[in-house]
């Protein structure tokens, strides 16, 4: 039975069949806590009057079927999760009245109540089969039609959808129904309804094609955390870049933006209604690299209302297509036009490393991925769809030129406006504009998945000048494609204690060996740079001198994306076992205190702690563990008051923590009893300290009391993560209730404890959660659904007790284990974790 799924086959014989006019939905969220009614009209055409189909209707109680004025039995037309229609006309009206379920888990109609003030709140998320959870659809991108939404809610309640909000018009009983007007024509994942006691703020964009209201919508009790100027500044910026670069003016009207509670994702693009996570709004102080990465979900989630909502995906397959474009043109976006003027370096220190970690999985797939049913789709909705493809376009841009990419893609807008269409129409347009042949170029690029490796190989003669000079390029056995790039190189010699570029240029990089001739006789710098410029999507080494010039001096580098790739390379060789974690922790306590990128202050010491905790030989792991401490506790005391550095090396200094000195250095900053110049105990760095404790199992009665003065849904979300975090078998068996068995804990909560779980150096408690996380694998799919199934077994892998003999187990399990295949990849990629980690163990040693 096809239960929730759905495979391309059907879609295209069901688009081939229909023609979908118009929907109508009625929506009361009047009717309880639990259940909403819904009751969809859908008007549509059939090229073989007399043919069959479905609707399609997830976990409904369907009360009444009417086709064509017909009455359809539920009890028999209603069946895993599909209404059968048969004996269809050439013109067909189709009526569902039933009572849908609200979700906790963030799909479909999520309602939340805020612990802080008792209001309730409800948001959608549709993407990617979700809409048919609140409304009887033909849940597929193909069927565009215009939404008619009325929704009967609390008179005081806030109610926004696709279309403009209507001025409500008042029932009995303090109810209210808003009747919005019919939308452009969409697919049924870009729709959305967002209900409740929301704070609202309006304002206009004055733009070069008219106006269009911007809405910014939060809870209440975030009301003092919504800094809508920011806001607004940077949502003005995006809509005048966007509708000058794309020629094409804004398609849905109005823009609303509606920062939500408990959201699974990032932000969600839907159609003049883009729902974004809540913790966007911050309650306590946070890096600049936050805010940066801010602008980006804003301005991606902009850029889809061109590529994605104007013009759609045929099927899932372009899924890639829609979330890399996006992607790259929110970084392209913010480094033209925001404050961000340096985002692709932010970009390199950190999304791109996600789409590299994310390649090298044994789960890697093509970024044209074959998504021939849903199922697949959630496997294959990742880092390769986001930061490997985004990645990749930048290198197609390079190739094609700006220009003639841009001119293509304001022709394949106004070709497919409104409608559908596959990556060969885009790849099309570009052709035409570039006079670049390009099918060669997608099909290396597209349908093979894995990176490449590009390192120096050269010789030097007597004078010190390089007498051969190649670039080597490599493939993983699995994947072995050799591709073509476009590649900086950059010569960087030290003068006058800083390291200055000498000479770049970019060349072509093709086949296993490319002879780079324009270096031969050039003096060998002190710091050679592959990837200047940061143009290819591959993996880059350092020759030995490079690598001792960065340990020793990287901060003498003053042009941020080198160091980026610089930072990049070093972590990947440490990762490949080709550079110990000792030398990189050395790397990264010599050079991140003048670091400037912020994305390179926030999560440079994060890959040097999991250098620390993973890839680290045991025998000499304590002393590296002292030595990254104590170094941390150096810079933290040194950095400049208020700084994003002061900031990050306190929460990495706790994260660290485990010395009775480090200990007391915690206690003392929540009791006040240590000050450090600029350093604000909020409320989220308070959680980050008395977290700390419990994994050192000295927090004392430090939750409860933290719990208690932090009444938001963020304290609750805190404290679990604090108690799931404590080293005792009780605390662990809590956890582990909440995160693996219960289905009454909201998804974020649940999320927090997932986190939290799998602590270094609680070996004894954890061990024996090894054959629990197997025998939750079995069947987790099944029993929770993705989104938390997902969660909990990505991040709740026991990768932390990364040995041989975890390796032979996982690989036991993989083999007789008859569990979901999205389950087993999961598990495949927490054992490729642990392989990868006892190599560099192995290195580490040496």
């Amino acid at each position: 039975m096809p239960g929730t799924n759905l495979t391309r086959d059907e879609a295209a014989t069901r688009a081939a069949l229909l023609d979908v006019t118009s929907y109508s939905i009625d929506l009361d969220l009047t009717t309880g806590d639990t259940t909403f009614g819904s009751t969809t009209t859908i008007r549509f055409t059939c090229a073989e009057p007399g043919a069959d189909t479905f609707a399609d209707l997830v976990g409904a109680e369907v009360h009444e079927i009417t086709l064509n004025g017909e009455s359809i039995d539920p009890a028999t037309a209603y069946a895993d999760s599909r209404i059968a229609l048969s004996g269809l006309a050439a013109e067909n009206e189709l009526v569902v009245r039933a009572d849908c379920t609200y979700s906790r888990t963030g799909e479909g109609l999520h309602r939340f109540v805020d612990p802080a003030d008792d209001r309730v709140y409800l948001y959608s998320q549709f993407e990617v089969p979700d809409a048919r959870r609140v409304y009887t659809t033909f849940e597929q991108p193909d069927l565009k039609a215009p939404f008619t939404f009325n929704v009967t809610a609390p008179a005081h309640w806030k109610v926004v959808s696709n279309s403009p909000t209507p001025e409500p018009e008042p029932l009995d009983e303090g109810r209210a129904v808003w009747r919005f007007a019919p939308t452009k024509p969409m697919s049924t994942y870009i729709t959305a309804i967002v209900a409740g006691e929301y704070h609202e703020v309006q304002h206009v964009y004055h733009g070069k094609h008219g106006d269009i209201p911007l809405g910014h919508y939060c809870r209440q009790s975030l009301v003092e955390h919504l800094d809508v100027d920011e806001l607004v500044k940077i949502t003005k910026q995006s809509f005048a870049f966007f509708e000058e670069q794309f020629d094409y003016p804004y398609p849905f009207g109005k823009y609303d933006q509606l920062y939500v509670p408990e959201y699974n994702m990032g932000a969600m693009e839907n159609a003049g209604c883009v729902t974004l996570r809540d913790e966007y709004l911050p309650r306590s102080r946070q890096p600049r690299s936050f805010y940066e990465f801010r602008c980006s979900v804003i301005t991606h989630e902009m850029a889809h209302m061109w590529f994605g909502d104007l013009v759609t995906m045929k099927w899932w397959d372009d899924l890639w297509l829609n979330e890399s474009f996006a992607e790259w043109a929110c970084y392209w976006c913010e480094a033209e036009v925001t404050e961000f003027t340096d985002a692709w370096t932010g970009f390199a220190n950190a999304r791109k490393q996600t789409g590299y970690r994310q390649d090298q999985l044994p789960s890697t797939h093509p970024i044209a991925a074959d998504n021939y049913d849903l199922q697949a789709v959630e496997v294959n909705f990742d880092m390769i769809t986001y930061a490997k493809g985004a990645s990749v376009l930048k290198q197609l841009v390079a190739w094609v030129g700006l220009e003639p990419f841009l001119q293509g893609l304001r022709q394949y807008f106004k070709d497919f406006e409104y409608s559908n269409s596959e990556f060969s129409d885009l790849l099309a347009a570009l052709e035409k504009a570039s006079g670049r042949e390009l099918s060669g170029w997608a099909k290396e690029w597209l349908q093979t998945a894995g990176v490449n490796t590009l390192s120096p190989v050269f010789e030097l003669d007597a004078e010190g000048a390089y007498s051969s000079f190649s670039v080597s390029q490599s493939a993983p056995a699995d994947w072995p494609t050799l591709r073509r790039h476009r590649l900086g190189i950059g010569l960087y010699d030290e003068v006058d204690g800083r390291l200055v570029r000498r000479t770049s240029f970019e060349v072509d990089v093709e086949g296993p060996t490319t002879q780079v001739a324009e270096l031969v006789g050039e003096k060998q710098p002190d710091l050679l740079l592959l990837n200047e410029g940061d143009l290819a999507y591959a993996k880059v080494r350092l020759d030995e001198r490079s690598l001792a010039t960065g340990i020793a001096g990287l901060s003498k580098l003053d042009d941020s994306l080198a160091r980026a790739i610089v930072w990049g390379a070093a972590w990947d060789m440490t990762r490949d076992a080709e550079m110990s974690a000792t030398d990189f922790v050395a790397l990264v306590l010599a050079n991140i205190g003048q670091e400037t990128d912020a994305w390179g202050v926030s999560r440079i010491p994060t890959y040097a702690l999991q250098a620390v905790n993973l890839y680290s030989a045991p025998e000499h792991r304590a002393e590296l563990r002292q030595r990254f401490e104590s170094g941390l506790r150096e810079l933290l005391l040194a950095a400049e008051p208020g700084s994003d550095q002061q900031l990050t090396f306190a929460r990495t200094y706790a994260a660290v923590a485990h010395s009775d000195q480090a200990i007391a250095d915690l206690e003392a900053l929540l009791d006040g009893g240590l000050e450090i110049e600029g350093l604000a105990v909020d409320q989220d760095l308070r959680w980050t300290l008395v977290t700390a404790l419990a994994v050192n199992g000295r927090e004392g009665d430090r939750i409860e009391t933290e719990a208690a003065a932090d009444n938001t849904i963020s304290g609750q979300e805190h404290a679990a993560a604090a108690r799931a975090s404590r080293p005792t078998a009780e605390a662990k068996a809590e956890a582990w209730e909440l995160a693996m068995v219960r289905d009454d804990v909201a998804n974020e909560t649940q999320r927090s404890v997932v986190l939290a779980f799998q602590r270094v150096g609680q070996d004894d408690v954890l061990a024996p959660y090894v054959e629990k996380y197997l025998e939750a694998a079995d069947t987790m799919w099944e029993e929770k659904g993705t989104q938390r199934a997902s969660t909990a077994l990505e991040f709740i892998f026991p990768k932390q007790l990364a040995s041989q003999e975890l390796l032979d187990r996982v690989d036991a399990w993989l083999e007789s284990s008859s569990a979901n295949p999205a389950a087993k990849r999961y598990v495949r990629e927490g054992r490729a974790d642990v392989a990868r980690a006892l190599a560099a163990q192995v290195k580490d040693a040496e």
